[in-house]
């Protein structure tokens, strides 16, 4: 089963190693190649056992390091043509970065196939992916999507492990201080996932054969760690599902300086 370490999650950067000790991928690069490269290190991996890397969307905080970290390192990156179009429009990649579009069929890199599926975002061409390892085990990334879509459901049903946003508590973000346009564009089908929304999902998950699930790219403003985790938890409850009986759960932490997380 691969390794999943999540390096950085939320609003100020975003990137997660999966893979062996040996060979892996990142999934989004979204601080500097620096910070990137010492997470790595303080979780005990190496940037130069990094094949490649597959970025969900174009937005900074996904995306930050990515063109410093694939020229320095020879990586190869892989993202949809959208999001290729876009990042090049920002300036997060240039004639020197080697990236390739990424197609339904997926791609093979660092002992993994790694298969992308649309999210609803406020992007160009936002995708989640599923990386599956040659023992069959498989791990989703679900984050930046303001609604849970037939297809993203159908892409990660039956996933061990899922990565899923758990962005917002709804009444928090309601009376919040933030402008109505932003709240607005939060709450919408093309905005970010809610803890309810979430725990839904996640009980769903859990039915359908996933085992872990770390929740992830929590809002600083209108969310707390305890509180995604309870909500989640409340909703394993009330279907009658244990932790560490039926499933494992955790939140991804903004920095993940000391390995907290390896699954």
């Amino acid at each position: 089963m691969p390794r999943l370490c999540p390096l950085f999650s939320g609003s100020s950067g975003n990137s997660y190693y999966i893979g062996s000790a040996e060979r892996g991928v990142l999934i989004d690069a979204g601080r500097s190649a620096k910070q990137i490269c010492d997470a790595l290190t303080a979780d005990g991996l190496d940037i130069r056992n990094v094949e490649a890397i597959f970025v969900t969307h174009e937005h900074i905080d996904h995306a930050k390091g990515l063109r410093v970290l694939a020229k320095k390192y020879h990586l190869r990156v892989y993202a949809t043509e959208g999001t290729i179009e876009a990042l090049a429009e920002k300036e997060l990649i240039d004639g020197s970065t080697d990236i390739v579009p990424i197609t339904r069929a997926g791609a093979e890199a660092g002992g993994l196939t790694v298969v992308p599926f649309r999210i609803s975002h406020d992007c160009r061409e936002g995708v989640g992916y599923r990386a599956a390892s040659s023992d069959g085990r498989s791990t989703a990334f679900v984050t930046d999507t303001g609604c849970i879509s037939d297809e993203i459901r159908a892409a990660v049903t039956g996933c061990d492990t899922v990565v899923l946003e758990s962005n917002h508590d709804e009444g928090m973000l309601r009376c919040g201080s933030y402008p109505y346009i932003l709240k607005r564009r939060i709450l919408s089908d093309i905005g970010h996932l809610s803890n309810d929304v979430c725990a839904q999902t996640a009980v769903e998950l859990v039915r359908s054969g996933t085992t872990r699930l770390i929740l992830a790219h929590l809002s600083r403003e209108n969310n707390y760690p305890q509180l995604a985790l309870q909500t989640s938890l409340c909703a394993f409850e009330m279907n009658g599902m244990k932790q560490n009986l039926d499933f494992m759960l955790s939140v991804a932490p903004v920095e993940n300086k000391a390995g907290a997380i390896l699954y």
